[in-house]
């Protein structure tokens, strides 16, 4: 796989990580800040390290299942690995201006 291949995967995760939502925030997990690498390797496998805004939140299996199935429905995916981290320990800073925006931060 090229890196242009890889790049537009990567890209086409994004746009899929925008997609997935927290049931109890009406902002994407990506402009959340709660996407912390993304990484596609040569033969078509994703690992995606991601946190949580709490580390006991109540949709975390629902929020890492529709992530796991969102980036294996991307072309040139064959299979994610999604890693639940908590370091760093997620604050709001690391929201999108367009996150903070929405949520009343800005």
């Amino acid at each position: 796989m090229t890196s242009e291949e890889k790049l537009t995967i990567e890209e086409r995760i994004i746009d899929m990580l925008r997609t997935v939502f927290d049931p109890e925030i009406p902002v994407n997990i990506y402009d959340l800040g709660l996407i912390y690498k993304v990484d596609v390797q040569d033969t078509g496998d994703v690992s995606i390290d991601m946190t949580l805004t709490a580390p006991n939140c109540p949709a975390a299996d629902f929020i890492m299942e529709d992530v796991r199935q969102r980036i294996e429905s991307v072309e040139g995916v064959v299979a994610a690995q999604i890693n639940l981290v908590f370091e760093p320990e997620w604050n709001k800073d690391m929201m999108s201006d367009e996150a903070k925006l929405e949520l009343g931060y800005l």
